[in-house]
């Protein structure tokens, strides 16, 4: 800015001074002098302006590039978080998508194999979006694995990371909603803590159960309490967890798409293959709200596969 109005103010009194001595100039040497002098500092420092705006123009190039470098380099971290392949010998089958909103997601889910058989999946939406959110959310996954494969049950594991969050976070601004689900194939039975998270859509024997046993979401509170629901799962059964990232998209002009909009959706897709189902329902909040996104966006979809039980 000052070397802007330093230039603007000797090309002003440059241009005022030519035009005033204009008859001078075949007179006067020392008003030559005076008007080549002027000129020349002029464009001296019109030189040094625009030298020092390329120098920070290619330190704010440089800058972007690093940020962006960073940018991508925890992007690449994030996704390694996610599962690479689903279990397909677990008595379920998996689909599942996160878009985050800003190149980075606070968004989290999970699909994890345990050595004694039994299969923990999750999902999960940390407050706040960006770096921030997306650095605890990896905290949240690295302590979630740790208990899941020491042993622990469901609504252990969700006291534990409530008070690792609470006391991670010290004012309880940031807070997590979760859905954590443990599957035991032999039993064909689901334990769930559904900390503050939305209601899973269910189809097929589970229609009409909501899944809402649980608590608070986790970090809100540092002695909260967490239920274990359980409920029996026969093959076909559909389970379609999701961020908030889905309903509350928008129009421009605020209206939500909404949580029954996306059980409708599913309602006509049901049987259709999993994968297939994603696409349906990604494409329709993108229709829905355009393609920047506001939030993050989560989608796991959850179907029960093998023979019927007897007297079902």
């Amino acid at each position: 800015m000052r070397d802007r109005i330093y230039l603007a103010g000797f090309l002003l009194g440059s241009g005022l001074l030519l035009y005033a001595s204009r008859s001078l100039l075949t007179k006067s040497a020392l008003v030559t002098w005076g008007l080549t002098f002027a000129g020349t500092t002029a464009a001296a420092t019109l030189g040094l302006a625009l030298y020092r705006v390329h120098l920070e123009l290619r330190a704010s190039q440089h800058e972007l590039a690093r940020k962006e470098a960073e940018l991508n380099f925890a992007l690449e971290v994030q996704q390694a978080l996610f599962p690479r392949q689903f279990p397909v010998d677990g008595g379920l089958e998996f689909a599942a998508v996160c878009v985050p909103a800003r190149g980075i997601s606070g968004d989290y889910y999970d699909v994890l194999p345990l050595t004694d058989g039994r299969l923990v999946f999750t999902v999960a939406d940390i407050s706040g979006k960006g770096i921030s959110a997306a650095i605890l959310m990896s905290n949240l996954q690295a302590v979630l694995h740790t208990l899941a494969e020491a042993g622990h049950s469901a609504g252990e594991v969700c006291s534990h990371l409530n008070r690792h969050l609470y006391r991670v976070t010290g004012d309880n601004s940031w807070f997590a909603t979760c859905f954590y689900a443990e599957w035991n194939r032999a039993e064909r039975t689901l334990y769930y803590v559904n900390a503050g998270h939305p209601w899973p859509i269910v189809r097929g024997s589970l229609r009409g159960r909501p899944l809402d046993q649980g608590g608070p979401p986790l970090g809100a509170f540092l002695t909260s309490q967490f239920d274990v629901g359980k409920v029996l799962v026969q093959p076909g059964d559909l389970i379609v967890l999701y961020s908030d990232g889905i309903t509350e998209a928008a129009t421009p002009e605020g209206e939500e798409f909404g949580a029954s909009r996306l059980e409708a959706l599913i309602e006509a897709r049901s049987t259709r293959p999993l994968v297939e189902i994603q696409q349906q329902v990604l494409k329709a909040v993108r229709d829905w709200a355009g393609q920047e996104l506001a939030d993050d966006l989560t989608l796991l979809l959850v179907r029960a596969t093998g023979p019927l039980q007897e007297g079902t």
